[in-house]
């Protein structure tokens, strides 16, 4: 929790670095976030089961984090999702990872709580992964479509974000 993230308005434009932990506190701090969706060439997804000190051993798209505020400057969001799944999955080579929408949500769990700017990203890779334990309980491919289904037939087995995210991929068309 010791990270600085980057505060910002409804519509994603920067106020000011705040510390992770003030985002996340309280009623949190609006703030910029990322959800990683992969994907492979048979048309399946990579999804995890995330050991979350909020939204613990729920189901999620690949990635989740925050763009960070460090030494050499703000990370881009294509450089914090690529932070991330290298982190997270030992994965370094994803192919034409890019933005594809953005979404807000506050989501709260006693005293900590999500409130975001997300921006969705999504990439295709076909190679091996390994979850790191200390993000993740289990993770596994899954067809885009059988996703679909689940998340609306079991939306409380999903992340909040992963089901804001949702909506914007079926928007894009990401689902058919």
């Amino acid at each position: 929790m010791g990270q600085t993230i980057l505060a910002c308005d409804d519509n994603g434009n920067f106020l000011e670095y705040i510390p992770r932990m003030v985002g996340h506190t309280g009623q949190g701090r609006r703030h910029l976030a990322i959800t990683v969706l992969l994907y492979n060439s048979m048309g399946q997804v990579l999804l995890q089961r995330r050991k979350h000190q909020v939204f613990d051993n729920i189901w999620d798209f690949t990635a989740s984090t925050h763009p960070l505020h460090t030494s050499n400057g703000d990370e881009s969001l294509v450089e914090a999702a690529e932070r991330c799944l290298k982190e997270e999955w030992g994965i370094r080579d994803v192919r034409g990872i890019r933005e594809i929408g953005e979404f807000n949500y506050y989501a709260k769990v006693g005293e900590l709580c999500e409130n975001e700017h997300d921006h969705i990203l999504l990439g295709e890779y076909n190679g091996d992964f390994k979850l790191n334990s200390d993000v993740g309980y289990e993770a596994k491919w899954v067809d885009k479509r059988q996703v679909l289904k689940d998340m609306e037939a079991n939306p409380d087995k999903y992340s909040a974000w992963a089901k804001e995210s949702l909506k914007v991929l079926k928007d894009k068309v990401f689902f058919d």
